[in-house]
């Protein structure tokens, strides 16, 4: 299922203005929809696109970028691994979790400047982070940070009038107590459920509270196993699993568990 993002909007504009002379980078927080906005984006707005996967891609694939000096053979070598033709001018590349293959990231300046074919590049913010240490980061890059879905996205995405509320707010008048209990009703669902698209998807879909709970904290989960990746001393998940509690006492700011512990002593 796919809903309605801002970030695809800001796709378009790329494409009008900048995909010439810059990739697009799409980063965000795991499981945003980052994958899904691009693939949609290629599908609609292009005559043709490949999709390289580097979470699963062949040794055939990964071997192309040996020798990113020769980029006709590099293309040639695309197409046929791909078993997709190659339109100038009338296809995306998208490099998908392009944090786990760093040299395609830098192969962007020499795939801009050819300017045959236009480039998308998704990648979660810790480990886009992180990888880029014996690599040149390309200036002809601009970046796109995708978001959890907004209260407006998420009324898109559940049929509630979004611009109707806004018009509401805009008046600065009552609108009734029904009316209020509604709205507000609607908000509460909105702070439950939450901006993950696997989440709003599971509420639109019929499923109870207790699904939808199960898919954030799957969510969740990965996000601890992102925590292990770069700080495997527990630090940081330490940190992460005190905020709840932190700010149900009311805390201004957020205070390093460690920093706690010695204060105690």
């Amino acid at each position: 299922m796919y809903f309605k993002r801002k970030a695809y909007d800001k796709l378009i504009e790329w494409k009008l203005n900048y995909a010439d002379s810059y990739a697009v980078l799409l980063e965000g927080a795991r499981r945003v929809g980052k994958s899904t906005i691009a693939k949609l984006f290629a599908e609609n707005e292009y005559k043709s696109y490949i999709l390289i996967d580097f979470s699963i891609a062949s040794t055939d694939i990964l071997s192309c970028f040996d020798d990113i000096n020769h980029l006709d053979m590099f293309f040639l070598r695309l197409q046929a691994i791909t078993g997709i033709n190659l339109y100038e001018h009338e296809l995306v590349i998208i490099f998908d979790e392009v944090q786990l293959f760093p040299r395609a990231r830098q192969a962007i300046k020499h795939l801009v400047k050819d300017g045959r074919y236009h480039y998308i590049e998704t990648g979660s913010l810790i480990s886009i982070k992180k990888n880029v240490k014996d690599i040149l980061i390309p200036s002809e890059e601009m970046k796109i940070t995708v978001y959890p879905m907004d209260y407006e996205e998420f009324c898109n995405a559940t049929g509630n009038n979004y611009h109707l509320i806004k018009q509401l707010f805009d008046m600065k008048k009552a609108v009734g107590q029904e009316v209020n209990r509604k709205l507000m009703r609607d908000m509460r669902i909105y702070m439950a459920v939450g901006g993950m698209p696997q989440a709003v998807e599971a509420y639109v879909n019929g499923n109870n509270f207790s699904t939808i709970d199960n898919v954030k904290r799957q969510i969740i989960y990965l996000y601890e196993e992102d925590f292990k990746k770069i700080d495997p001393s527990g630090k940081i998940s330490a940190l992460y699993h005190s905020i709840p509690a932190q700010l149900a006492k009311g805390q201004k700011n957020i205070v390093c568990p460690l920093y706690l512990k010695r204060e105690r002593q």
